[in-house]
């Protein structure tokens, strides 16, 4: 099994998510200002997905990851890779969203391609794929910085999206 290591970058720290975060990833995913493109999970959906999070991790020793600014020790954002079935492909579904106080200072990229790296490096045989609502430019955006191009256009969850794949 393949174990993502506590990764440090210039400015973040990047770890398996404790207890103790809690707190801050419900801020974080039930704060409709962080979803300018989706709904907000409520606290209860949002503090289900922590829970579906830590069992991940549990059963494949790596997924979404607590982003930490290193000159604040404050939790700024989540993201990192998960196993996930699309349309019947195994892949890995790479997922980011930080506080809007966080956004435009280039975390996202800083945080998600080590993580990438390490998935291509360390999962070589499931591609990791980027799904973003169609009208959520930023995210494709950092695709795009990241070296993912779009594939195409479809349906996720009942919604129109932007499915994304690296090289």
């Amino acid at each position: 099994m393949a174990v993502l290591p506590e990764i440090r970058t210039r400015r973040l720290i990047l770890r398996r998510f404790r207890e103790a975060d809690l707190p801050s990833v419900l801020e974080v995913q039930a704060d409709p200002a962080a979803h300018p493109f989706d709904e907000a999970p409520a606290p209860g959906a949002a503090r289900m997905l922590f829970s579906l999070w830590q069992r991940h991790w549990a059963e494949h020793g790596f997924g979404y990851v607590a982003v930490v600014e290193i000159a604040t020790g404050k939790l700024i954002g989540l993201g990192g890779v998960q196993v996930k079935d699309l349309h019947g492909e195994p892949v890995l579904n790479l997922y980011y969203r930080f506080r809007p106080s966080a956004w435009g200072k280039g975390y996202a990229p800083e945080m998600a391609l080590p993580i990438v790296e390490w998935a291509e490096r360390e999962i070589p045989g499931r591609p990791v794929v980027i799904v973003t609502n169609s009208r959520n430019t930023p995210a494709q955006r950092v695709a795009e910085k990241l070296g993912f191009r779009k594939w195409k256009d479809d349906l996720y969850e009942g919604v129109p999206a932007a499915y994304y794949r690296r090289g």
